[in-house]
């Protein structure tokens, strides 16, 4: 009985998210409280949630301070040179261009926002694909994929909600796999690369003479003039707003409008925010690649790390109380969506192990998996990842499939840890899921039909999540 209720909730909880009839965080704590009613230990449901939050509140730590810490450093303008200087060092090469949207999308996603990382790429690169009459599917693909693998940083999102589900610390879960995310990376750069190349051969040789009006180009307008067999001559003002004031539904048209024409009123990276700290530049970057070294190093947790890093960065950039205000507010929604999904998760993860009804859909599970598949249950989950996560939100994924995994995989004596980063795999293919808010941003921004998009991307995508995964057993890492 608890083995049909307990896929009963799982099942519930994936069709109200997936049919948008309940936010995540008011299906994982009202299903749960329900069906642990259903249960016959509804006067046990204060204990199963106390116990989660208590578990569960250094994840939450986490992902609230490394929020706000890289929105700020994303606001002082620390990114600005690194977009500067791969809008210069990609000019009029396509191969250069799509090279240069993997890396700015890799970079801007430090911040494991995908709203803004596409924001910013897509702000930076849509002037230069739309003047060069390059594919614009070429650069959501890229886009996507770049971020699909950086999303696994502990701050991202899936780490933690992996960490949450099975009780795991989130560096304990991200640091072993940082070889196999970066081949994975690299698999996106070559990628990028083959496709860019690909591109050049279309359109023929191309040059571009540029006279930036400012130090800051790439943000502000530029005049080109292009020159090139493969799309004739022609001159016009590229500019670094890749939209208007509102981004178009996935369903607008392709075509868009030529970039001259756009509104500059929306800017990825403006140039001239009154936010913009450049006489502590190098300060900001130092204390970055020593937050960084420490949580890779593990010198104190990843929680305490950044609690510390975000209290500095706002400390010695906003010295002044309001604008300190004013920066946390500006990140609130970020922090309070993700924050409030872990604490949210407590009332799901408790009442589905604290009830037993993980234990017996475990034991259930173990008997249908072939016993020779049992020790490969890492594998098994590695592979199952990329289509669950692309037809369900990873909220569904991480709290709803993969503890019923992990019970399995530890049947077998596959550790959680190694479930735990299995389950990471899937990623790159995640970010183009229908279900992805984010993806909409991208697809809208872009000017591109979103089944244009999917048709292109789902299977680079899955190529390289298939390369992590490989990766990660090559490595020992699953």
């Amino acid at each position: 009985m608890l083995t049909i209720l307990g896929f009963a909730m799982i099942a519930t909880f994936l069709v109200l998210i997936m049919m948008k009839k309940m936010s995540p965080i008011a299906a994982l704590v009202l299903i749960p409280a329900l069906f642990c009613v259903f249960v016959g230990k509804g006067a046990h449901l204060g204990d199963y949630v106390i116990d989660g939050v208590s578990s569960l509140a250094p994840t939450a730590a986490m992902l609230m301070f490394a929020i706000v810490y890289f929105g700020v450093m994303i606001d002082v303008g620390l990114f600005d040179p690194i977009v500067r200087g791969i809008l210069r060092f990609c000019r009029a090469d396509p191969m250069r261009i799509v090279v240069g949207t993997a890396l700015l999308a890799a970079i801007v996603s430090l911040d494991g926002d995908g709203s803004t990382t596409f924001m910013i790429t897509v702000s930076a690169m849509y002037p230069l694909y739309k003047r060069l009459k390059m594919s614009l599917v070429v650069m959501t693909g890229v886009a996507a994929m770049a971020n699909g693998v950086m999303n696994t940083l502990p701050w991202g999102g899936p780490t933690a909600r992996a960490a949450t589900a099975l009780k795991l610390d989130a560096s304990d879960v991200f640091v072993p796999m940082i070889p196999a995310l970066l081949v994975g990376l690299l698999g996106v750069v070559l990628l990028a690369y083959v496709l860019g190349l690909r591109e050049r051969r279309r359109l023929g040789a191309l040059t571009l003479e540029e006279t930036p009006a400012e130090e800051g180009a790439g943000a502000r307008e530029t005049e080109t003039v292009l020159v090139g067999a493969g799309t004739g001559t022609g001159a016009g003002a590229v500019t670094g707003a890749g939209a208007g004031k509102e981004a178009p539904s996935a369903g607008g048209s392709g075509a868009g409008t030529d970039t001259g024409a756009q509104d500059d009123d929306f800017r990825g990276l403006d140039p001239d925010r009154p936010t913009l700290r450049p006489g502590l530049y190098w300060f900001n970057a130092l204390l970055t690649v020593v937050l960084l070294t420490a949580m890779i190093m593990e010198w104190l947790p990843i929680p305490v790390l950044f609690l510390l890093g975000a209290a500095l960065a706002l400390t010695v950039n906003f010295p002044h109380i309001p604008d300190q205000k004013a920066r946390i507010a500006a990140h609130a929604d970020n922090v309070l969506n993700v924050s409030g999904m872990v604490f949210a998760a407590a009332v799901f993860t408790g009442v589905l192990q604290g009830t037993g009804m993980v234990d017996h859909m475990a034991e259930w599970l173990v008997g249908i998996v072939p016993e020779a598949m049992g020790p490969h249950m890492a594998l098994v989950t590695g592979v199952l990842s990329l289509p669950l996560t692309y037809f369900m939100s990873n909220d569904g994924f991480y709290f709803g499939v993969l503890p019923v995994l992990a019970e399995a995989g530890a049947a077998h004596g596959v550790s959680p840890l190694e479930m735990a980063r299995a389950s990471l795999v899937g990623q790159p293919l995640h970010m183009s899921s229908p279900l992805v808010p984010a993806v909409y941003v991208l697809v809208g921004m872009a000017r591109v039909e979103f089944g244009d998009h999917t048709r292109f991307v789902v299977k680079w995508a899955a190529l390289t999540c298939l390369l992590i995964l490989a990766a990660g057993i090559l490595f020992g890492i699953v």
